[in-house]
């Protein structure tokens, strides 16, 4: 990934110098992570507003709407790639701040459930840890000079079996005891995998400002920093949510 930044950058044709890149990059990675930031809150209003109303969290959360939510978010971060470069700016946003405000419907239950027992400083210690974690992993995968492209393949097929894992372990193993061990290890083997993802992700996005540097225009840059947002916001909430769950396995009795 280093020959390839170095490449770039010296093969814009005088348009632009290595050390406009440079700071055109900086500035493209703040508003990336500016706008997961803004995701992460918009995340945190919506929690925050379904727990005022406890009918509706008790909807999400013995209901079929879970699903349905479970569902829609899968769904977005599969198409997501098609709506944020073949639709309009207005359309990236609003698949941006949808996908917030589902991940923030899908997680209150869960908020809920730990805050009603006494344990809200357990979700802040799950959100530093997350925080610290992501930010750590993110800066190998700015300044790592090994190129992690090949790793594609394997993290999206580990991605998708441990989807399958998770809904084998939900559906069909019913003995608490074994439920128990088997979310602690999916948990512990989740956060170990969007460590790397987080990692591959922030090189890729360092890639796709390059590239719209080069060929894609100011439009195209702009969509890569919201959709950069969208990939490392998914990582970010999977740990977050997966450090909770370990957190809480571990202080219960």
């Amino acid at each position: 990934m280093a020959e390839v930044y170095n490449r770039t950058a010296s093969t814009i044709g005088g348009v632009r110098s290595a050390g406009a890149i440079d700071q055109g990059l900086r500035s493209f990675m703040i508003g990336t992570y500016n706008y997961m930031a803004l995701g992460v809150a918009a995340t945190a209003v919506v929690v925050m507003l379904l727990m005022a109303n406890p009918e509706v969290m008790a909807t999400i959360a013995m209901g079929p709407m879970k699903w349905v939510l479970f569902a829609a978010v899968l769904g977005l971060g599969f198409f997501a790639q098609k709506l944020f470069y073949s639709g309009s700016a207005v359309v990236a946003h609003g698949a941006y701040w949808l996908y917030c405000a589902l991940w923030g419907a899908m997680i209150a239950p869960m908020i809920f459930a730990f805050m009603s027992k006494g344990m809200i400083g357990l979700v802040g210690q799950a959100f530093f840890i997350a925080a610290a974690t992501f930010a750590a992993t993110s800066l190998i995968g700015y300044t790592t000079k090994r190129d992690m492209t090949g790793w594609s393949g394997f993290l999206s097929m580990a991605s998708i079996g441990m989807i399958i894992v998770m809904l084998v372990s939900f559906f069909f193993i019913t003995d608490p005891g074994t439920s128990k061990l088997m979310s602690g290890a999916i948990s512990a083997v989740v956060v170990l995998l969007f460590s790397v993802i987080t990692a591959f992700e922030t090189q890729a996005i360092k890639s796709m400002y390059i590239e719209g540097a080069q060929h894609g225009g100011e439009e195209f840059v702009k969509r890569s920093s919201i959709f950069g947002a969208f990939m490392l916001y998914g990582s970010f909430i999977t740990m977050f949510i997966h450090i909770l769950n370990l957190l809480g396995l571990a202080n219960s009795e």
